[in-house]
């Protein structure tokens, strides 16, 4: 006897069910492969779709060290969500840890990121990715693979986490850890793109609440920005691989600081060795208007400011005093906005490691 047709629906599997579409990750998946090679170096050994990625080290480099780290975007991902756009976080990402490896004198070769979602938006994905992809091709250094996961129960639906891993690699001789920072040593500041990928936490409280109060939208073009306050928020994170190298090949460097996470005073004192100080010129560069408007808007102090914000600097060089001004010259070649921001001075044992003083009243003995 002939079994009546079954005119049911077809049911999703169980695993689409519960939230996780292994078809559609596949598809993602040959997007990411078509993305990430456009990244591929010399030394790229794998394809995307294995287990794990291969990568030799570059043949020019006689005794290799190899310098890891990892990073992630922070809550500045609430924002790009709130807007709507992910084009710029994942230059955010990558930005995050070259600029931890370069100031050690490595040059950045692979990366890796992380991505997981509640559920898999491929659109989502792809834009974040491919500004992951720019941001590698920015640095010089390969997308040689990652992690993409659908976390239902974890993640919100349209949430998104992005972290990136990154591998620089450095002559050993060539190390640079600060230890050969001194007496006289001249501070050159870098230009930061904006507020970078930190304090978010921070500036979606101040935002939140003028959003709220009326004050202004987040798609508001304030008169003292020149752009829309999301354009403002969202601006990536720059990257400062190129020219570092270009400078660290010519010029005696003694020692670099990335202004991350903690401003000035929880970053500065990282590289200096004992028994000196940094003395800094607050007026000795100028800072970014989107600073301004938080701080107002906020009723931040100005030591809150140095303490949570990089206020446009990105990055803080110490070279030798007799070749400050090429490097400033180099640094502005090379496409970068550099300023002689303070020196290096002898500091008593009680003395805090970073001081706020005009360069007017440095000593001849400095």
């Amino acid at each position: 006897m002939t079994p009546p047709p079954d005119n049911r629906e077809p049911t999703a599997p169980a695993y689409a069910r519960a939230g996780v579409d292994l078809d559609q990750d596949e598809g993602f998946i040959d997007e990411v492969k078509t993305i990430a090679k456009g990244t591929f170096r010399p030394e790229v050994l794998s394809s995307i779709g294995g287990f794990a990625g291969m990568f030799k080290a570059p043949e020019r480099y006689k005794e290799p060290i190899f310098v890891a780290g990892a990073d992630g975007v922070g809550t500045k991902l609430k924002l790009a969500a709130l807007l709507g756009r992910y084009d710029t976080i994942g230059i955010d990402c990558v930005a995050m840890v070259v600029n931890d490896l370069i100031v050690q004198g490595a040059e950045p070769i692979i990366f890796l990121d992380y991505m997981a979602m509640g559920e898999m938006d491929e659109e989502i994905g792809t834009e974040a990715l491919r500004g992951v992809a720019e941001g590698c091709r920015r640095a010089g250094c390969a997308l040689l693979g990652g992690e993409t996961a659908s976390m239902p129960g974890v993640y919100q639906k349209a949430e998104l986490e992005l972290v990136g891993f990154g591998v620089g690699v450095v002559e050993r001789d060539n190390i640079i850890d600060g230890s050969s920072i001194g007496q006289g040593d001249v501070l050159i500041g870098v230009a930061s793109s904006g507020l970078h990928s930190n304090g978010f936490s921070l500036v979606r409280q101040i935002i939140d609440e003028g959003v709220a109060a009326g004050k202004f939208d987040y798609r508001d073009a304030p008169p003292q920005l020149n752009t829309s306050l999301a354009a403002a928020l969202l601006t990536p994170t720059r990257i400062y691989v190129k020219p570092v190298l270009n400078v660290i090949r010519d010029f005696d460097v003694h020692g670099i600081v990335h202004i991350t996470g903690g401003g000035f005073e929880g970053n500065i004192p990282r590289v200096l060795p004992n028994g000196v100080r940094a003395r800094i010129d607050p007026d000795a560069w100028p800072r970014p208007a989107i600073f301004g408007f938080l701080q107002q808007h906020g009723e931040l102090p100005e030591s809150e400011m140095r303490r949570v914000f990089n206020c446009g600097l990105g990055l803080v060089m110490a070279v030798r005093r007799d070749e400050a001004e090429d490097v400033i010259h180099r640094l502005e070649a090379m496409g970068e906005r550099a300023y002689r921001i303070g020196v290096v001075e002898q500091k008593a044992e009680d003395e805090p490691s970073i001081v706020f003083a005009s360069l007017s009243s440095e000593s001849p003995a400095d």
